[in-house]
């Protein structure tokens, strides 16, 4: 337990530039104290101490802001930045080394009955705002773009973005975890490109017949 207590404080410092002195981490970060809050919260869950757990998580959202549900199954180094707003479903499961930034919904998408929130495996980023919603799967080593909307299975090694999400890489190649997701592409912004170059052509096109029927006549 302590070993994973202190994987919690030294993922922070991998992540996040800004952290210091590890005495600023334990009293500040409300992440920290969210993942805390959770690991007590799911171990009364696990043990059926269903209300106290529940009790705890609410505690624990409202002095943070980030609502995590006692019965997820978080890994080891789960990293949450800037986390007010955050809400992650009961069935949702998280593996190692994931990073979740703010406004992030691991949800579920109706009143369905069993395992009805995402898997998440290792090493996955889910940045600002994002929503990964249903029994879905988001592969290793990928990542979600700020403000997309996952509602399909996610392949491993692939970057997400848009509404609803689209993998616009999937390479094979283990993308980096680094806090520079800003730098993805868009496929909406791609498609208006192509509908303009076609628009070109059709008037390009227009305007020659239009020549071609002046010169008839």
């Amino acid at each position: 337990m302590f070993k994973m207590l202190k994987e919690d404080i030294e993922v922070i410092f991998d992540q996040d530039p800004a952290a210091r002195t590890y005495i600023e981490v334990v009293l500040t970060y409300s992440g920290l104290h969210a993942i805390w809050g959770h690991r007590l919260a799911h171990a009364f869950y696990r043990r059926k101490f269903f209300f106290l757990a529940r009790f705890i998580s609410q505690v624990s959202r409202f002095f943070t802001g980030i609502e995590i549900h006692p019965g997820a199954q978080i890994g080891r180094r789960f990293f949450i930045d800037h986390g007010m707003g955050i809400v992650i479903g009961e069935t949702c499961e998280i593996g190692d080394n994931v990073a979740v930034f703010q406004g992030v919904t691991l949800g579920g998408t109706g009143k369905e009955k069993g395992k009805r929130h995402p898997t998440i495996k290792d090493n996955v980023l889910i940045a600002t705002g994002a929503k990964v919603l249903g029994s879905i799967t988001v592969g290793e080593n990928s990542k979600i773009g700020a403000g997309s909307v996952v509602l399909k299975e996610v392949p491993p090694n692939s970057t997400v973005v848009g509404i609803p999400g689209k993998v616009v890489i999937q390479d094979g190649i283990r993308i980096k975890k680094d806090l520079n997701h800003t730098d993805l592409p868009d496929p909406i912004a791609d498609r208006f490109k192509e509908l303009e170059q076609e628009v070109a052509l059709l008037k390009a096109e227009l305007r020659s017949r239009k020549e071609e029927k002046e010169q008839r006549t």
